[in-house]
C-alpha cells in the first residue's frame, strides 16, 4: 500500500501533467469554463470556435491590468503596447512622424504601415518607383505626404496602395503637385478593402504639360467612406485620366471634389464613377470649373448601381471656350434619388453635349440654357401613364424582370435560400462565409466592465483618434448597441464572454448549447448538402443569435430570434463528394417585419411575411439554442 506521502506526490504529478497537457486552472481563459460550467450545468463541450476567442491573459496580467483599471481606466493607455499584446486586442499602430527625405530614383518594393514625407520631391528626369505601400494590413492607419513634388520632366509611378486591408484609414496628401512634363501614374488605391476610411488630396495639381493616369480608386472596397480633393487643379496645358473611382463597392461614401478645376487648356477624362456599386452615397462637386479651352470628357457615373443618393454640383461651371461631354449619368437598374445642379452655368462659348440621363426622382437644375446639347433624358416614373397599351404593359415586365435580375448580382449567390434547399442531395452556391472581421479576443468582464462604453472613453484609451476608419468603427457599434431594440427584439451588447452566456441563459435557460459553422471550406463555390438534422427534432424554436462588431476588444450585438428552425447539415464537395464541412443554418419563418428591399427579397422574392428565409451561419458568428440531447 503506498504511503500517503506518495500518493500526495502521485496526486501533485496529475494535477501538473493535467496542467501541461491541457491549459493551466489558474488562467483567466480556465476561469471562464468554470463560470461557463456553473451557469450552464448539461456538461456538453465547449466549441473550439467560441474557446478560441476567450482572452489570452494570464492571471498575473489580468490582476495588474484589473488594478489599473479599477484605480482609473485611463492608466490602461500608458500601458497600451503590453495591454494590447498580452491581451490580443486590436489596436492602432504606434505611429511616429518621418520627415525624411528619399533620394531621386529610389525603388521601394513595399513599405508598411508609417509615415512617409517627401519621396522624390524636386527630381528631374528619370524615374521614381513606388510599387507597395501597406498591403493587406489590419487597422493601417497611414500618412503619405508629397510624391513627386515640384519635379521636372521626371515620371513617378506608384503601384499599389494600401490594397486588401481591413479598417483602413488612408491619408494621401500631393502627388505629382507642380510639375512640369513627364508622367504620373497611380495604378491602385485601396483596392478590395474593407471598412476604408480614405482621404486623398491633391492629385496633379499645378501641373504644365503633365500627363497624370490613375487607374483604380477604392475598387471593390466594402462599407466605408472615401474623399477626392483636387485632380489636375490649376493644370496648363496637362492631361488627366481618371479610369475607375469606386466601382463594384459595397455601401460606400464617396466624395469627389475639384476635378480639373480652373485648368488650361487641358484634357480631362473620367471613364468611371461609382459604376455597379451596391447602395453607393455619392457626392461629385466641382468638375472642370473655371477652365480655359481643353476638353473634359465625364464617360459614366453610377452606370447599373443599385439604389442609394447622388448628389452631383456644378460640372463645366463658368468654362470659356472649352468642350465638356457627359456620356451617361445614372443609368442604374434600380434607381435611388438624384440631384444634379449646375450644367455649364455661366459658361462662355462652351460646346457641351450631354448624352443620357437616367434618373427618376430627380432634380436636375440651373444648367446653361444655350451652347448644351442634351441627347436624352429618361425620366420613366413621368413617362409611364394609366392607360399604357398592352404592348407597353409587357415591355414594363421585361424590364421589370431585367431589373430584378441584374440586382441579384448584388447579393452573393448561396446568401439567403428556402427552407426546401436543406434536404440532402441539394447542390447549391456556398457564399464567401469567411469572417472579415480582424481577430481580437474578449477582455475578461472584470475589465471590460470598468471601460466606460462611450466613444469618448475607448477611443482615449486604445488611442483611437475620431476621425478614422476604426473611429468611425467605434461609433457605429456603440450605435448599435444603444439603439432601442427593434419591434420584438430582446437585444444585448456583449463585451465579455461572461456577458453573452448571462444574455443567453436569461433568454433561453440553463440547458442551452451554441452553434456555429465549422469552418469556411465550401466558401465562394458549389456545394452539396449531405445529412440534415433539425435541431429539436425541427421544431419552431427561439435562438439567441451573435454577430461581431468592430470594436478593439470583442464585442458582440446579440438578439433574441423567435420563431426560428436551426439545422445541422453536411457539407459535401461536388467532385469527390466528400465531408469537406458541417454547416449551421438558422431559417426565420416570419418576415413580415423585413425591409421589403432587404437582400433576401431580391434573391428569393416575393416579399416581407410572403416566405421564410435561411442563410448559413458564417464564420465568427454563432447561435444559441435550447440544448438538444437526442
Amino acid at each position: 500500500m503506498a504511503s500517503p506521502l506518495l500518493s500526495f506526490f502521485f496526486f501533485f504529478f496529475f494535477l501538473c501533467y493535467a496542467a501541461v497537457a491541457s491549459q493551466s486552472p489558474f488562467t483567466e481563459k480556465a476561469a471562464l469554463i468554470r463560470y461557463w460550467n456553473r451557469k450552464i450545468p448539461n456538461n456538453l463541450p465547449h466549441p473550439a470556435f467560441l474557446v478560441s476567442k476567450l482572452t489570452p491573459l494570464s492571471a498575473s496580467d489580468a490582476t495588474t491590468f484589473f488594478n489599473l483599471a479599477a484605480s482609473d481606466p485611463s492608466l490602461l493607455s500608458s500601458h497600451l503596447a503590453s495591454f494590447c499584446s498580452a491581451a490580443g486586442l486590436l489596436c492602432p499602430a504606434d505611429l511616429t512622424p518621418s520627415l525624411s527625405s528619399h533620394p531621386r530614383d529610389s525603388d521601394f518594393a513595399a513599405y508598411q504601415n508609417s509615415n512617409f514625407t517627401n519621396y522624390g520631391t524636386k527630381s528631374a528626369d528619370g524615374l521614381s518607383s513606388f510599387k507597395n505601400y501597406s498591403d493587406g494590413l489590419n487597422v493601417p492607419l497611414d500618412t503619405f505626404r508629397r510624391y513627386g513634388r515640384d519635379s521636372t520632366f521626371h515620371d513617378d509611378k506608384f503601384s499599389f496602395y494600401a490594397p486588401d486591408g481591413n479598417v483602413v484609414t488612408a491619408n494621401f496628401t500631393s502627388y505629382g503637385t507642380n510639375t512640369a512634363g513627364g508622367t504620373d501614374g497611380f495604378t491602385s488605391y485601396d483596392e478590395s478593402s474593407n471598412v476604408p476610411d480614405l482621404k486623398f488630396n491633391n492629385y496633379a495639381a499645378e501641373g504644365t504639360g503633365r500627363e497624370g493616369v490613375f487607374t483604380q480608386y477604392s475598387d471593390n472596397t466594402n462599407a466605408g467612406d472615401q474623399a477626392f480633393n483636387s485632380y489636375g487643379k490649376n493644370g496648363n496645358g496637362a492631361t488627366s485620366d481618371f479610369s475607375s473611382y469606386a466601382n463594384n463597392s459595397n455601401v460606400i461614401g464617396s466624395t469627389f471634389t475639384h476635378y480639373g478645376e480652373e485648368g488650361n487648356g487641358v484634357n480631362d477624362t473620367f471613364a468611371s464613377y461609382g459604376d455597379n456599386g451596391n447602395v453607393p452615397e455619392n457626392n461629385f462637386r466641382s468638375y472642370g470649373d473655371g477652365t480655359n479651352g481643353g476638353v473634359d470628357k465625364f464617360t459614366s457615373y453610377r452606370d447599373q448601381s443599385n439604389v442609394g443618393d447622388n448628389f452631383f454640383t456644378s460640372y463645366e461651371k463658368s468654362g470659356n471656350v472649352g468642350t465638356a461631354d457627359f456620356t451617361n449619368y445614372g443609368n442604374s437598374f434600380n434607381p435611388g434619388s438624384d440631384n444634379f445642379k449646375g450644367y455649364g452655368q455661366g459658361s462662355f462659348n462652351d460646346q457641351i453635349t450631354f448624352k443620357e440621363y437616367f434618373a427618376d426622382n430627380t432634380s436636375f437644375t440651373v444648367y446653361a440654357k444655350t451652347g448644351v446639347d442634351f441627347k436624352e433624358y429618361h425620366n420613366t416614373s413621368s413617362s409611364s401613364t394609366p392607360t399604357a397599351s398592352a404592348v407597353d404593359t409587357k415591355k414594363s415586365a421585361v424590364e421589370k424582370k431585367k431589373k430584378q435580375d441584374l440586382a441579384k448580382r448584388f447579393v452573393e449567390p448561396g446568401k439567403f435560400f428556402r427552407e426546401r434547399s436543406l434536404k440532402k442531395g441539394t447542390v447549391m452556391p456556398m457564399p464567401d462565409i469567411r469572417d472579415r472581421m480582424p481577430p481580437r479576443s474578449f477582455l475578461p468582464r472584470s475589465i471590460s466592465g470598468k471601460i466606460p462604453f462611450s466613444a469618448a472613453s475607448v477611443d482615449g484609451i486604445f488611442r483611437i483618434l475620431p476621425d478614422t476608419a476604426m473611429g468611425k468603427a467605434v461609433d457605429s457599434t456603440l450605435a448599435d448597441c444603444n439603439r432601442a431594440p427593434s419591434h420584438g427584439e430582446t437585444k444585448r451588447c456583449a463585451a465579455s464572454a461572461e456577458d453573452m452566456i448571462d444574455f443567453a441563459v436569461a433568454v433561453l435557460g440553463n440547458d442551452i448549447e451554441v452553434r456555429s459553422t465549422a469552418n469556411t471550406t465550401g466558401s465562394k463555390g458549389n456545394i452539396i448538402v449531405g445529412d440534415v438534422r433539425g435541431v429539436n427534432g425541427g421544431k419552431v424554436t427561439e435562438s439567441v443569435s451573435c454577430h461581431q462588431s468592430l470594436f478593439p476588444y470583442l464585442v458582440y450585438y446579440c438578439h433574441s430570434v423567435p420563431r426560428v428552425r436551426v439545422y445541422v447539415a453536411d457539407i459535401l464537395a461536388v467532385d469527390s463528394k466528400q465531408k469537406i464541412n458541417q454547416g449551421v443554418a438558422i431559417c426565420h419563418l416570419d418576415t413580415s417585419d423585413w425591409s421589403p428591399t432587404h437582400g433576401a427579397f431580391v434573391a428569393l422574392g416575393p416579399g416581407p411575411g410572403k416566405i421564410e428565409v435561411c442563410h448559413w451561419i458564417f464564420e465568427g458568428d454563432m447561435t444559441w439554442t435550447v440544448a438538444d440531447h437526442a
